[in-house]
């Protein structure tokens, strides 16, 4: 499979699972959802890695927990909590801050030499992303601003989560076959929130479902879980990790497709200002329209055809 189409097809799931979350958690508790929807999601994944299993050394099982824990643990555990005090069209604009951090982290820790229009385009994007998680402050009362800036940076968490993920998963999928690396991370993933469960069960039941908290099982397990995290691993483990973040492009144009319908949610002029700032400080940063997904799925299939 083209590892372009996979990622962008990944993506545009997980643009429809911020608004498709939002109206799940308004029948059942974050962690138990999480729990459900990994755990699951990983047994589906098992008996297929099984039949193909590679021997791990220790440093490759420590290296896979960590993908696991960053991008299982510490962005879904962050996006839910976020998803219930924000908009969920918010979260792919602000997730799309992805090629920001790794741009950053790569001048602290790689001493990599910071390009002047690059380090520009990024902290332009880094504004826009500001603007964005600040702007309730502004347009709600006290009470509502303080409670959709916390949503707004628990989604900034996750997104740092998913960029650790995406460091550290680089290098491994590269080793290890990425059906393998999703069923171990799922399942580690899944048990971490276990501890956060038995709060939630207190005040609910599972006889308490119904389609809102159905849909986001549903849609959780087959698709924004299984099939979009292999697609995800799969073209990681075959594109560059500086290439990966672009593809967080598509989500927002998807999660409003989902959101005005389902939620009534629609762009404010915040919105739209602050992904200006972003898309257009990170195009800046980038310089290069071929980076864009689906102008290198485009130049991939015509090499393709030559060859």
């Amino acid at each position: 499979m083209n590892p372009i189409l996979a990622l962008i097809i990944a993506n545009f799931i997980w643009g429809m699972a911020s608004p498709i979350f939002k109206f799940s958690l308004t029948n059942i508790p974050p962690f138990i959802l999480a729990f459900i929807r990994f755990s699951f999601a990983g047994l589906i994944f098992l008996p297929l890695a099984i039949g193909k299993w590679q021997k791990l050394t220790l440093r490759q099982w420590l290296e896979v927990l960590l993908v696991g824990f960053f991008g299982i643990t510490i962005n879904i555990s962050f996006f839910f909590l976020g998803l219930e005090k924000t908009e969920s069209i918010n979260v792919p604009v602000i997730a799309s801050s992805g090629p920001i951090f790794i741009y950053l982290l790569s001048i602290i820790f790689l001493k990599e030499r910071p390009k002047l229009r690059v380090l520009t385009g990024m902290l332009i994007a880094l504004s826009g992303v500001l603007f964005i998680i600040l702007s309730p402050l502004i347009l709600n009362g006290k009470e509502l601003a303080i409670g959709a800036v916390e949503g707004n940076v628990f989604i900034l968490i996750a997104t740092l989560g998913t960029v650790f993920q995406t460091i550290i998963g680089h290098d491994v999928l590269k080793k290890i076959k990425p059906i393998q690396v999703s069923a171990i991370a799922f399942l580690f993933g899944s048990l971490t929130f276990i501890p956060f469960i038995p709060k939630e069960f207190a005040g609910w039941d599972i006889s308490f479902l119904n389609i809102a908290g159905w849909t986001g099982i549903i849609f959780g397990v087959f698709f924004s879980s299984a099939l979009s995290y292999f697609l995800f691993y799969y073209g990681v483990s075959k594109l560059k990790a500086q290439e990966i973040g672009v593809f967080t492009y598509i989500d927002p144009l998807a999660a409003i497709v989902v959101a005005a319908p389902l939620l009534h949610e629609y762009p404010n002029i915040f919105y739209i200002l602050g992904g200006i700032l972003i898309f257009g400080g990170i195009y800046l940063a980038e310089g290069r329209i071929h980076w864009h997904p689906i102008n290198k799925l485009k130049v991939r299939s015509e090499k393709s055809k030559v060859l």
